[in-house]
């Protein structure tokens, strides 16, 4: 049984077990699939660990995306975009392929529930490894303008170097301008442990809809504050993961699953 698994640091809460036992069983492939909870400094040890005792293929998810983009030896074009790497495939040759399949997944995801970024106003707020896998698939979608907000401003303006359509603020700076955004993206980890980023209230309008990359059986307290402000939609990341997870295991195995039909019952599922 070939053997694959998402890494992360947390890792209890996730959903791509689910996701992938659901794809293997409608493609029909002899797979199975764990989580695996990494120390926050030993990377490369579980990885290497995981590969030795057969493992075929790993997702990456939060803090590792950029630490899996250095211990790939190939790296797919839009993971070298991205310079983050969330989908690990092991080579019997000893070939490691490093893909990121996030923006892709969540752009199935935008396209999913009827949202355009074509010419539209958009805020980013995060320039971490899940910022930087979503960005250039949010470009090509050519939105009119596209605001990146980060605690540490300078990873900020590193990302402004590659992509200089960018329009890069610190949180004080933002909060003293008056833009109007039709989509505001939270691609920090804030949710994992209940927390705010640091953006105005004012923000938040009848007309804005906002996404949170994270997700949970309860809105997050993102999409909540959002929700009782008066936004149009919020939306959370289940439907990216089921989209990204399609990608990576289209990956792996060589065959595309249907990804809608496992989103609906892994959203049942939540609420269960």
């Amino acid at each position: 049984m070939d053997k694959y698994a998402v890494l992360g640091n947390p890792v209890e809460h996730s959903k791509s077990p689910v996701i992938h036992t659901m794809f293997a069983s409608s493609t029909k492939q002899q797979m199975e699939y764990g989580r695996l909870l990494c120390p926050l400094d030993a990377f490369k040890e579980t990885v290497d660990t995981f590969k030795k005792n057969g493992g075929k293929g790993l997702n990456i998810t939060v803090p590792f995306k950029e630490e899996a983009y250095q211990y790939a030896t190939t790296l797919t074009p839009r993971a070298k975009i991205a310079k983050a790497v969330n989908t690990l495939k092991f080579n019997d040759d000893g070939e490691i392929i490093g893909d990121n399949t996030d923006g892709y997944g969540f752009i199935w995801d935008i396209k999913r529930l009827g949202w355009d970024f074509n010419n539209k106003k958009l805020l980013l707020i995060g320039a971490g490894g899940a910022l930087k896998g979503i960005l250039f698939p949010i470009l090509e979608q050519e939105p009119k303008e596209v605001y990146l907000v980060n605690r540490t401003i300078q990873k900020a303006l590193d990302l402004q170097k590659q992509y200089s359509k960018l329009i890069v603020r610190s949180f004080e700076e933002l909060n003293g301008d008056e833009v109007v955004f039709d989509y505001i993206i939270n691609c920090t980890s804030l949710s994992l442990t209940n927390q705010l980023p640091n953006l105005d209230k004012k923000f938040i309008h009848k007309n804005v809809c906002v996404y949170d990359l994270m997700y949970a059986s309860e809105p997050t307290r993102f999409l909540s504050w959002a929700k009782n402000l008066g936004a149009q939609d919020a939306q959370d990341g289940l439907g990216m993961l089921v989209g990204q997870a399609a990608l990576s295991f289209k990956l792996w195995r060589g065959v595309i699953p249907e990804a809608a039909e496992v989103f609906i019952k892994l959203r049942e599922l939540l609420h269960a």
